[in-house]
């Protein structure tokens, strides 16, 4: 239910070996992103057309994808990867997954982009969560 971001320090913080919080976090984080690319302009487009205050929520969360997507926009693909890849709030294969579905970039070349940003990230936060030992202890567990 949470993106890496938060899975893997609660991996370390439940003592996982680094390896398997790794993976389980990328898989788990690219779950739902073929999902939002395909689909969320039409759920979105839904909402607006049944649930007039969710439409106003919809509204809003488009206007931050959107305002989000400047660099995207700009480098599309290297700009995608970099989106997901950087692991602050706000940023992610969610959101990164959104505005490529808002800006037309098409699954093909949207899935591998998201996926190596999601590899990225995750090896920054797992450096960052086992605090860079990556020795076979690390490792190991």
């Amino acid at each position: 239910m949470i993106e890496l971001r938060a899975s893997i320090p609660m991996g370390c913080g439940m003592g996982l070996p680094a390896w398997q919080v790794y993976i389980a976090a990328v898989l788990g984080n690219m779950i739902p992103v073929p999902f939002i690319v395909l689909f969320i302009r039409r759920v979105f487009e839904f909402l607006r057309k049944h649930w007039a205050g969710l439409g106003r929520l919809v509204d809003r969360i488009e206007a931050r994808a959107l305002k989000k997507s400047g660099r995207v926009r700009q480098f599309e693909i290297l700009g995608l990867m970099l989106f997901v890849a950087i692991p602050l709030p706000g940023t992610g294969a969610w959101t990164g997954s959104l505005i490529a579905a808002l800006l037309d970039i098409r699954l093909k070349r949207s899935i591998p982009t998201i996926f190596l940003g999601v590899l990225i990230a995750g090896a920054i936060m797992t450096a960052i969560s086992y605090g860079f030992k990556f020795g076979v202890n690390a490792l190991a567990g």
